[in-house]
């Protein structure tokens, strides 16, 4: 995922690509996304989030989760776990809101679809 989310400000649309293939068969390496940055997501939407060693990535919210020290967050998970090097809250722990970038509207190019509803 390249860092442009870094750059976004909140509440506002912009674009991202794809680097990977943790998040086969429904995103492929180089597809370009729609985000709208700064919304809240909702359960089973797909996300770009910051994780705690400052990655961005893009993975799908699977649920609000709270772990056994008391924190809580985002539940952020890979389409594909068997991807090799797949990072997500199954080694990192839930991504805390803040870091919850925006949530992924559409994919544009090559195979343009809609991914989800936003709320917020």
């Amino acid at each position: 995922m390249e860092d442009i989310a870094a750059r976004a400000p909140r509440h506002s649309w912009g674009m991202a690509k794809v680097v990977g293939v943790s998040m086969e068969p429904t995103l492929r390496a180089g597809d370009r996304l729609w985000v709208s940055y700064g919304r809240t997501p909702v359960p089973g939407c797909v996300v770009v989030g910051r994780l705690a060693d400052g990655a961005v990535v893009v993975k799908r919210a699977v649920e609000r989760r709270t772990t056994v020290s008391g924190r809580s967050g985002w539940w952020l998970l890979s389409d594909n776990p068997a991807a090799p090097g797949v990072i997500d809250s199954r080694h990192r722990g839930p991504v805390a809101d803040a870091d919850v970038i925006g949530v992924v509207v559409a994919r544009l190019w090559p195979r343009p679809r809609i991914l989800g509803q936003v709320s917020g």
